[in-house]
């Protein structure tokens, strides 16, 4: 796989770029500035691992076109990231294709740190129905980026998915291929007495059935084996809040525990597509 990594401005000019065969680095000596964006372009579709900033984790991500494109944030997007991340006039990005016995391996399908709401290429990618007034530490995207602290909110490293209070919020969770799924794991929020807590959720999967799973008030770790079986895709829905003084359930995390999907077969299964919806913005708490 060839691989380039990019800094681009906002008329389009690139600034700084690097090409290798399976693994390229880039330094870009600069300040970033608004507007400027990192593009990710490969040869073909595949896994790769992907460093873009020195202050956000690496992550194996599953990239399906032939580019990726993550806007440098600034301002209030800036908040779901370390204060370290993207700041500064020294950068250090890498991306890697990986091996195939890196990928075999049953590991969180559902971690992706470089998602955003305009991803469509990079995997996974987590959208919903609905986020607290429409501020990036309430965004989808912080359900899967891999931060865990959950006894505050509001802040990097307290990202969540927030519902603004909206008993129709649904989650969804996109692969981009195929993967063979067996355990899901819950993070809630867990700013007590601040926050509240869903006593029951359902996910329903790409192959059409639907589980429910009963919660607990804990902010640690909620892990529920299931059947294991072939999706594209998984949304969380029917959030269940518990009868408290609260109104602020949140989800700091889902993790998503399988494999890649066997390609003989999988052409066979079952899937279809949720549609779009808006993203939602009223003038609750979180």
């Amino acid at each position: 796989m060839e691989l380039t990594l990019k800094i681009v401005d906002a008329d389009g000019a690139v600034l700084a770029s690097s090409t290798g065969r399976d693994e390229t680095f880039l330094v870009y000596r600069q300040s970033y500035h608004e507007g400027d964006r990192v593009v990710v372009e490969v040869s073909e579709p595949g896994h790769v691992f992907l460093a873009l900033d020195g202050a956000i984790q690496p992550g194996l991500v599953y990239i399906k076109e032939c580019a990726y494109s993550l806007a440098v944030p600034f301002g209030d997007k800036r908040k779901p990231y370390s204060p370290n991340a993207f700041r500064g006039d020294i950068h250090r990005l890498s991306a890697r294709s990986t091996r195939p016995d890196e990928i075999i391996h049953r590991r969180n399908l559902a971690l992706n740190p470089w998602d955003d709401h305009a991803n469509r290429a990079l995997f996974p990618h987590a959208r919903a129905n609905v986020e607290t007034r429409g501020e990036a530490v309430f965004a989808a995207r912080n359900a899967i980026d891999g931060e865990k602290a959950n006894d505050d909110h509001g802040f990097w490293p307290y990202t969540s998915w927030g519902i603004n209070r909206d008993p129709q919020a649904a989650l969804t969770v996109e692969f981009g291929r195929l993967v063979r799924i067996d355990e899901i794991v819950f993070y809630l929020r867990a700013d007590f007495p601040h926050d509240s807590w869903w006593e029951k959720v359902s996910v329903t999967f790409s192959n059409g059935k639907t589980s429910c799973f009963p919660l607990v008030k804990s902010g640690v770790a909620q892990g529920f084996p299931i059947e294991p079986c072939i999706v594209e895709w998984v949304e969380l829905h029917g959030l269940i809040k518990a009868e408290d003084a609260s109104p602020y359930p949140a989800l700091t995390q889902i993790e998503i525990w399988g494999t890649e999907a066997p390609e003989t077969g999988t052409s066979r299964l079952r899937s279809k597509t949720i549609p779009e919806a808006p993203t939602g913005a009223l003038v609750d708490d979180a």
